[in-house]
């Protein structure tokens, strides 16, 4: 035995006796959600209580250095795009249906939805449905509605607030000449049909000739959107405005961003495979080729560490004092070194406790 042997055999005895614990680190994603496999089983004491002793004097079969870099974690789930949620336009007049847009095309503020006996029921942009007739001395924020709608459509002479005055009267007249309409100087709840925005069209109830009171169409938003039931175990995840990749059936993606995330869980399914989820929209941009509807994953970007120092997980090993460590290179010699872990993602993990450029050791 060479003295260097009979040296490494009495620093080996003189170690405590090795302590195996159970190793338990949570990973999401990012390949790592069998983290427990990837880090050494074969536990490491320090021995004399020290930041590091030697360990031996055969370099490792492969090292790699600490690198200061951004890992990103994130989480694949089906979603369903879309037009989001359709409404339902009911027609609220007796009468015929004399017109009908086509389905999928689009309809802007001012334009006719349908028609009744000829005359066109106008979309008007708001957030509340007209629920009483509009006329000289009524007040309320449905007459705001209406006057920032005849505004916006280039009609003057009157204050748009919450007073119908005779100048809205005098607008409301020269907006129904121009319709082609009955000029009465009010405006019925069956006149017009309300929405947030512009619409387009989804699906049409009636045909020509149908009654006009009923579903007449229904219609959605203009603005593709995917549609994801987030499992509510995974809500604390993602918020509103974080970034997202939306992979296309084809295989191609686009860029997408969380626009909302409900407040309301919902069970579906029955028996044991039930599920509660909540709903999450991603609104999508750049997508140029016309799906309308169709199943895609969805790539949310759930936590991100800028300017971190990572090493691949499999250069973590398990410490007999607890915790984790790695193995330090230096020069013919190593040596472990306690580390505290932090985000896990991408098959790295985030560590502190060794410097930028450090060589540690990845067994094989």
């Amino acid at each position: 035995m060479t003295q260097v042997q009979e040296k490494n055999e009495r620093a080996l005895r003189a170690l405590p006796p090795r302590r195996r614990r159970p190793l338990r680190v949570l990973a999401w994603t990012g390949g790592v959600a069998l983290l427990a496999a990837a880090v050494a089983a074969a536990a490491v004491g320090f021995g004399g209580g020290s930041a590091g002793t030697a360990a031996a004097t055969r370099t490792p079969p492969a090292t790699v250095k600490v690198t200061r870099t951004t890992l990103t974690a994130t989480k694949t789930v089906d979603g369903t795009l879309g037009y989001g949620d359709p409404l339902t336009v009911a027609g609220k007049s007796q009468g015929t249906i004399t017109w009908l847009p086509g389905e999928g095309s689009t309809i802007t503020r001012g334009h006719g939805v349908y028609s009744v006996d000829a005359d066109r029921r106008p979309l008007l942009y708001g957030t509340i449905p007209l629920y009483r007739t509009l006329e000289d001395g009524v007040e309320g924020k449905d007459v705001e509605l209406l006057e920032r709608n005849l505004d916006k459509l280039g009609y003057t002479g009157f204050d748009v607030d919450n007073a119908f005055t005779w100048s809205t009267r005098e607008a409301v007249e020269d907006w129904q000449e121009d319709l082609g309409l009955d000029v009465t100087g009010r405006v019925e709840p069956g006149d017009v049909v309300v929405a947030d925005g512009r619409i387009r069209v989804a699906e049409l109830k009636k045909t020509l000739g149908d009654p006009g009171s009923g579903p007449v169409l229904t219609a959605t938003g203009t603005t593709r959107e995917v549609l994801v039931n987030l499992d509510v175990a995974d809500e604390h995840l993602v918020r509103k405005g974080m970034k997202a990749t939306v992979e296309l059936p084809d295989g191609s993606t686009v860029k997408g961003e969380v626009a909302g995330v409900g407040k309301v869980a919902t069970e579906t399914g029955s028996g044991t495979d039930t599920a509660t989820t909540v709903e999450v929209r991603v609104s999508v941009s750049g997508l140029k080729k016309s799906f309308d509807a169709a199943p895609v994953d969805v790539t949310i970007v759930s936590e991100q560490r800028e300017n971190v120092l990572a090493v691949p997980v499999g250069a973590l090993v398990a410490l007999a004092e607890g915790g984790y460590g790695v193995q330090v290179v230096e020069g013919a010699a190593t040596r472990y070194v306690a580390v505290e872990t932090g985000m896990f993602a991408d098959g790295k993990v985030e560590v502190t406790g060794v410097n930028e450029g450090m060589t540690v050791a990845v067994p094989k």
